[in-house]
């Protein structure tokens, strides 16, 4: 009988290398919103991910020591078109049916919620990007890592500016559209700001689609906050920028989501300059292995240069922070293969779980324990607008690692000219 076990072994050991040796390309699936309200941001988060692909193809694929050899990478995606119930259709479809190696997140964090759970439930690995809300992760889930800072640090740095340029700076005012998304960061914003001994002297949400702020501004005049934080989509937080500066207010910073991060923001004119707002990247970083040595951590990939040079030659078009997230996403996990010399589940999900590098997008870690996953080294990038030669342009003034420029510090120093 013993004999037989043994034979039964050798047998089974021989079919499985036979199997991992006769492997020929490592198949990462995710669907994208190819239709559908998430088109525009999926299409570029999309355009990054086949970047890395054909970067790693060219060089013959991704090596991986256990099988000595190359494997070169295919992409297998279908058309989620936006809807929550086809994420969960075609997740499970990629791993059932297409025996997929790993996973990548739809865009959207209420697809990637979806999506998550079914990574979770069949213990396929998945990097999750285009998705920042926090609660994903606090779930339990294992096998689920996320690329972009949460919601709830994307006004914190705002705070962390203030006071490195300011240490006496002590009031905040915080105002914010009546949204899920707004809501969440703007909480998340009013904790820390306390946590850190500012007061917050205002906290008062908005309605959507919101054209006239007087009643806000007047209330904050009357109590001279340091500081304006907040916004939530476009309109509304271009508006409430425009404003700001007719009335004048002495703030010494301003930092909106969403609105000045849009090229057109710009078309606000003296409105927008000096007002700052958080993004997850932008081409102007300097994130480079000068500054990860710095910072005693490890640089791995291509640089801003490479990846900004090679997106507008692919594409004809900028690259912003989907395209650039779909790229680093796929980019971790081409560190780990590579790191294990393996695709074998359990050892990529460790050397993720003990990653910590920085990149052409930034630092790199995840969070171990109740909120296993959660990124806790990536941090927004703060934009300012600023004045070049008469021009309006957007710069990098923060965090110091990625800035190209110093902050034009206070916002209100234009009224005085």
């Amino acid at each position: 009988m013993k004999r037989i076990i043994v034979f039964l072994m050798i047998v089974s050991f021989a079919l499985f290398s036979t199997k991992a040796l006769a492997k020929d390309n490592i198949v990462i699936g995710f669907t994208t919103s190819l239709t559908g309200k998430l088109n525009a941001e999926s299409k570029a988060q999309l355009q990054g991910i086949q970047l890395w692909v054909n970067n790693v193809n060219k060089n013959g694929g991704i090596y991986v020591k256990s099988l000595g050899k190359k494997l070169p990478v295919a992409l297998k995606y279908y058309d989620d078109e936006s809807n929550k119930e086809r994420v969960q259709q075609l997740y499970v479809r990629l791993i059932n049916n297409d025996h997929v190696d790993f996973l990548i997140s739809p865009y959207s964090s209420d697809l990637t919620a979806t999506a998550a759970i079914i990574a979770q439930q069949y213990g396929k690995i998945m990097i999750s990007t285009g998705a920042a809300a926090d609660d994903i992760f606090s779930k339990g889930f294992s096998v689920v890592y996320q690329m972009y800072t949460p919601a709830s640090r994307y006004l914190t740095g705002a705070l962390d500016m203030l006071k490195k340029y300011d240490p006496k700076a002590k009031k905040i005012a915080i105002i914010y559209e009546q949204s899920e998304f707004a809501k969440a960061v703007c909480d998340a914003a009013k904790d820390y700001a306390k946590k850190h001994g500012f007061s917050v002297v205002m906290f008062e949400a908005y309605t959507p689609n919101t054209t006239d702020f007087s009643a806000f501004l007047n209330k904050m005049s009357s109590l001279k906050p340091d500081a304006l934080i907040g916004g939530g989509h476009f309109a509304d937080g271009e508006t409430l920028a425009k404003q700001v500066y007719e009335q004048k207010m002495p703030l010494k910073l301003i930092s909106l989501i969403v609105a000045p991060a849009v090229p057109k923001f710009k078309e606000i004119g003296e409105a927008a300059l000096y007002v700052t707002a958080p993004s997850q990247w932008e081409p102007e970083v300097s994130y480079s292995p000068e500054n990860a040595k710095k910072l005693k951590l490890a640089y791995y990939g291509p640089s801003v240069k490479w990846f900004t040079d090679n997106y507008r030659n692919a594409y004809k078009q900028e690259p912003g922070y989907h395209a650039a997230g779909g790229f680093a996403s796929a980019l971790v996990l081409q560190k780990a293969i590579e790191e294990t010399g393996t695709l074998d589940s359990n050892k990529i999900k460790q050397a993720l779980d003990r990653m910590n590098i920085m990149t052409f997008y930034g630092q790199i870690k995840f969070a171990q324990g109740k909120y296993h996953g959660l990124q806790i080294g990536h941090e927004m990038v703060y934009l300012q607008w600023v004045k070049h030669n008469g021009q309006i342009s957007k710069e990098i003034v923060w965090p110091l690692a990625a800035a190209n420029t110093k902050l034009v510090f206070p916002y209100n120093i234009k009224f005085k000219k």
